[in-house]
């Protein structure tokens, strides 16, 4: 449950029961954090004449037990700026991603040097409805719910990273159902006493526009919404009653999409998914080596190494690698954090005890005879760009589980750091499998794989086989992933 109130009179640790603004060094009222007040002194830098906005808080804070990661969300009004055609618009800002008391009741303290907490919290920028006189409030359980998976998988965000959503983000009947995050045109990152917070904020996107960002990459198509004020404009200004994506209303958008993917390829380096894969080289008796993924079985475990070699790939997922090498399996913290979070944290894609189950230098490679890869619409609607996007590029792309330790990397033959090769195009470590794919195959893959591009107009389940080629695709509804078992 939530409440919305005016900021001036908070409970204990809100934002407007002290005044001023800073980095949050110096004396601090006892009901008032100082990471809270960092935060907060931005918010009064952008809207000195908004002391107390209204908020909508967590009735039963998350460090008490309460479902909803985020103690505050502040909601300003924000006159835009007529000479750059922004309009009048609701501002939101989260509080409780990152440290906000210090204390280690929600974020484990690591210092001041690097990041607070996750090292950032969530805006969103709405435009006004003519004669709307408050804030709405949705955009607040929105923020809750994207904060709840970064708490729950451990994952964070970055500028150029998009969010499937696959709903209206207003319940509504809108066409703005996804979202891709940017850094906040105006806010400014703040040193804290507990570490460095910026600020991403969401950006509501259509269908089409999503499926651009994947196919190129989320920046690309960032730079084309703030080209068309409609859509955006400047400060990426999100219009819910928007009925037009951006190549509708300059279908010359479309273009400078198209020679993007075909001159840059995709800079979507992975995705998590609902996949899986089987080792049809053994039978299916053979436990004693054989770790097929099989749905419904119980395979090895990630090891932390290759945990983290994975999750490297996904994060690295928007940046462009003119040489491309699969990050190393190495453990090693650099300036004593884990790929942007304290190293205490759990790594997103690993087990709790995976390490201690199976240690890394126990699991061999393993070169497979035949492979049969699974998953679900959604997924398989991705493999296109897998192959076009990705490999015809010389790079790599990884689906990850959603629902256990499963991992498929896809590779070409230009990728430093395989374990498949082309000798062994088919390798795996453990439940995370790897397979390399001449550009020839790639190929022949997607004229076969055609019909994926428009995967309403076939029925599941469907298969696609190269019996010469040893490898077996199959599209599965999601209740083969939900229910293991079925």
């Amino acid at each position: 449950m939530e409440g919305v109130r005016p900021g001036g009179g908070p409970p204990a640790g809100g934002p407007g029961s002290g005044s001023g603004s800073g980095s949050g060094s110096g004396s601090f009222p006892s009901l008032f954090p100082p990471g809270l007040h960092g935060i907060y002194g931005e918010c009064r830098r952008l809207y000195p004449d908004q002391p107390n906005p209204l908020q909508v808080t967590a009735i039963l804070k998350y460090w008490l037990g309460g479902p909803d990661p985020l103690d505050y969300v502040s909601m300003y009004r924000n006159l835009g700026n007529p000479a750059l055609n922004v309009p009048e618009h609701w501002h939101y800002v989260s509080f409780g991603l990152s440290d906000l008391y210090g204390d280690n009741r929600v974020h484990e303290f690591t210092g001041t040097d690097g990041p607070s907490g996750f090292g950032f919290e969530l805006t969103f920028r709405l435009k006004r409805e003519t004669g709307e006189s408050a804030p709405p409030t949705w955009p607040a359980e929105l923020m809750q719910g994207l904060a709840r998976y970064v708490f729950q998988s451990e994952n964070t965000f970055c500028s150029g990273d998009h969010v499937s959503w696959h709903s209206p983000l207003d319940n509504s009947e809108s066409r703005i159902q996804h979202m891709l995050l940017t850094e906040d045109p105006q806010m400014q990152p703040v040193q804290t006493p507990f570490g460095v917070v910026t600020f991403l904020q969401i950006v509501g996107v259509c269908t089409e526009e999503l499926h651009a960002a994947q196919q190129w990459n989320g920046q690309g198509i960032l730079e084309l919404l703030r080209t068309v004020p409609v859509a955006g404009g400047p400060w990426l200004i999100t219009d819910m009653r928007r009925g037009e994506t951006i190549f509708e209303i300059d279908p010359h958008l479309q273009e400078r999409v198209d020679k993007g993917i075909e001159t840059d390829g995709s800079n979507l380096s992975g995705v998590s998914a609902k996949c899986a894969w089987d080792d049809l080289s053994r039978p299916p008796d053979d436990d004693e080596d054989s770790r097929s993924i099989c749905i419904g079985t119980q395979p090895r475990r990630l090891s932390g190494k290759d945990t983290e070699q994975i999750r490297e790939t996904l994060r690295r997922g928007l940046e462009i690698n003119s040489k491309p090498v699969l990050p190393p399996i190495n453990a090693q913290r650099q300036n004593g954090l884990n790929l942007d979070r304290a190293p205490s944290r759990k790594d997103s894609l690993e087990s709790e005890s995976s390490a201690a189950i199976i240690p890394h230098e126990l699991i061999r490679t393993r070169q497979l005879e035949s492979v049969h890869l699974k998953f679900n619409q959604e997924s398989g609607a991705l493999i296109p760009l897998c192959l076009r996007g990705r490999l015809l590029h010389g790079r790599h792309f990884t689906y990850k589980s959603i629902t256990g330790d499963t991992a498929i990397t896809f590779v070409s033959t230009g990728v430093e750091g395989a374990f498949a090769t082309e000798e062994h195009p088919y390798a795996a470590h453990g439940p995370w499998l790897q397979i390399l794919l001449t550009e020839e195959f790639v190929e022949r893959m997607l004229e076969d794989l055609e019909d994926l591009n428009s995967p309403e107009e076939f029925k599941l389940p469907k298969e696609y086989s190269w019996p010469e080629k040893k490898l077996k695709v199959s599209i599965l509804p999601d209740a083969v992933f939900d229910n293991p078992l079925h």
